[in-house]
């Protein structure tokens, strides 16, 4: 029998190979024939983002994922609540963030979100963080910084920024950040009835050591933020650039060449009946 790594590697290969455009319903799939899987997959596949709004904040929109999911209920960054609303049993087992790690949220929260006017003009942003479990320096956190920009059809591009900030020595702090960027465009030609979709995934892992030159916790919470702004920022550019650089350009190529093909192969026949004309006419 195989084993759950066998069983999870598995599943991990079968999801790289199915449609991206079907990443909920396949992955859905996957757990519904192994349910052991269920938590392993839904905390390492990155899937689409989805938008809530917080009827405590007046409505204000934020970002559903699984690291703010408790059960079917998601934590909203802006009130610090789950909705829907949990029981009071359940509720006493959700996962929050410490009192002073809920501080450095709510300013990661307002700082990103202008972050996400700046760059994406539009869209919704959302920070969760989350104190590290067994970790005896209360400084340690981890958190996921999220974007995502999308319209009324269904191109989006969905930004996901896993982070871990670790203590190494003094006033220094490791920032480890993954990344992962969700990409869906699809133009859809009415008139030829013909559909162009483009969609996938890439991800990207960076990691530093910078100092944190403070004298208190807000100091350290601003110092943390700018950190991590610089880091999201730069990755964020470097992505965007390859994306544009290598992933388009190639596709553009690509269909080119399919497209044009018929007329590549008419033209080597043409080349190829010609060669062999002047081959005759020299005997």
């Amino acid at each position: 029998m195989s084993s759950e790594g066998d069983k999870y590697d598995a599943a991990l290969d079968l999801l790289r190979r199915l449609n991206p455009v079907k990443i909920n319903s396949n992955l859905q799939n996957v757990i519904n024939l192994e349910p052991t899987l269920a938590e392993d997959l839904l905390s390492s596949i990155d899937v689409p983002l989805k938008i809530s709004n917080d009827p405590g904040f007046s409505n204000r929109e934020y970002l559903c994922c699984d690291y703010n999911r408790d059960l079917d209920s998601f934590r909203s960054p802006w009130s610090n609540e789950y909705f829907p609303k949990l029981s009071d049993d359940v509720l006493m087992d959700s996962p929050f963030p410490s009192e002073s790690l809920r501080q450095l949220e709510i300013l990661c929260n307002d700082s990103f979100d202008v972050y996400r006017d700046l760059y994406y003009e539009g869209g919704v942003s959302s920070v969760y963080l989350w104190d590290l479990e067994d970790d005896e320096n209360a400084e340690d956190f981890a958190g996921v910084v999220l974007f995502k920009k999308s319209n009324k059809s269904k191109n989006h591009w969905d930004s996901v920024h896993v982070v871990e900030v670790v203590s190494t020595n003094g006033n220094t702090f490791q920032y480890k950040v993954t990344t992962t960027i969700i990409l869906q465009l699809e133009k859809d030609d009415s008139e030829s009835q013909k559909l162009l979709r483009l969609s996938g995934n890439l991800t990207r892992q960076t990691e530093k050591t910078l100092s944190v030159d403070a004298n208190s916790l807000e100091q350290t919470h601003i110092a943390h933020v700018t950190n991590l702004g610089v880091l999201i920022e730069d990755v964020e550019s470097q992505m965007r650039n390859l994306l544009e650089t290598v992933y388009f350009e190639k596709t553009r190529d690509i269909f080119h060449q399919v497209r044009n093909g018929a007329t590549i192969e008419d033209q080597l026949n043409q080349t190829a009946h010609a060669e062999v004309i002047k081959g005759l006419q020299n005997l």
